[in-house]
C-alpha cells in the first residue's frame, strides 16, 4: 500500500479512530465511548473519550488543522483525564511530539493510496497522567451528582444551597484521589442522553 500526499481531516481520522476504539472494546461491557466530552463545564471539549476503568482522552488534530490550541488545551486535559492520546495527521507528527508532554501517547493517522483509506498508527504508548486535580475531576459531574455522591458519604449538609463550585470543592476535599476518580467514571457510564458511539 502506497501513501498519500492527499491531507486528512477531522471527519476521516475521527471516523476511523471510532472504528478502531470500537474493535479495540469489542466484547467489553464496561465501556463507553463519548464524542465532544465537555471538561470544566464544557469550556474545553475533548474529541473522544473513552470511559472503561479510566477517562481516556483523544485529541484529533488533522492535517488541515493547526496546533495553535493545543497547549492551551493541554492545561484543561491534563487537570482531569487518566491517560491522553493525541492522533495526527502526518504534517504535524515532529512537532506534535516537541509540544505534548512524554507522558502522552502520540498517534499518527495517513491516508494510503490508492484506496483512501485512513489508517492511525501508535507512535507512543500514553502512560498514567501525574498531574490530574480533583476539584477539576469533580467538575465532570453535573451538578446534581455531585451532590448525590455527597449525600451517600453524609456530607452535602447545606450543600443544596451552595454554589456548584463549593459543591466540587467539597467534594474534592471528602474522596482521595483514586475514590473520586471512580465515583465520576460511574456517573459518566451510566449517564443517559450522551453523544455517545458506543
Amino acid at each position: 500500500m502506497i501513501e498519500s500526499t492527499v491531507q486528512t481531516c477531522d471527519k476521516h481520522i475521527r471516523t476511523a479512530l471510532k472504528h478502531n476504539l470500537k474493535v479495540d472494546h469489542k466484547g467489553e461491557s464496561h465501556v463507553k465511548i463519548i464524542e465532544e466530552l465537555g471538561l470544566t463545564h464544557g469550556a474545553v471539549r475533548v474529541d473522544i473519550a473513552v470511559v472503561n476503568g479510566i477517562l481516556h482522552g483523544y485529541e484529533l488534530k488533522s492535517d488541515l488543522d493547526t496546533l495553535n490550541r493545543l497547549p492551551e488545551q493541554m492545561k484543561v486535559y491534563n487537570s482531569v483525564l487518566d491517560k491522553i492520546t493525541l492522533v495526527v495527521g502526518k504534517h504535524h507528527l515532529h512537532s506534535a511530539i516537541k509540544v505534548v508532554p512524554d507522558w502522552w501517547g502520540i498517534s499518527v493517522a495517513k491516508i494510503l493510496k490508492p484506496y483512501g483509506k485512513i489508517v492511525i498508527n501508535n507512535i507512543r504508548e500514553p502512560e498514567d497522567n501525574p498531574l490530574q486535580d480533583r476539584v477539576a475531576i469533580a467538575k465532570l459531574l453535573w451538578r446534581e451528582e455531585a451532590l448525590d455522591i455527597l449525600e451517600q458519604l453524609n456530607r452535602a449538609d447545606g450543600g443544596r444551597s451552595k454554589r456548584r463550585q463549593i459543591i466540587y470543592e467539597r467534594l474534592a476535599k471528602v474522596l482521595d484521589q483514586k475514590s473520586l476518580r471512580k465515583k465520576v467514571r460511574d456517573c459518566l457510564f451510566f449517564r443517559t442522553n450522551w453523544r455517545s458511539v458506543l
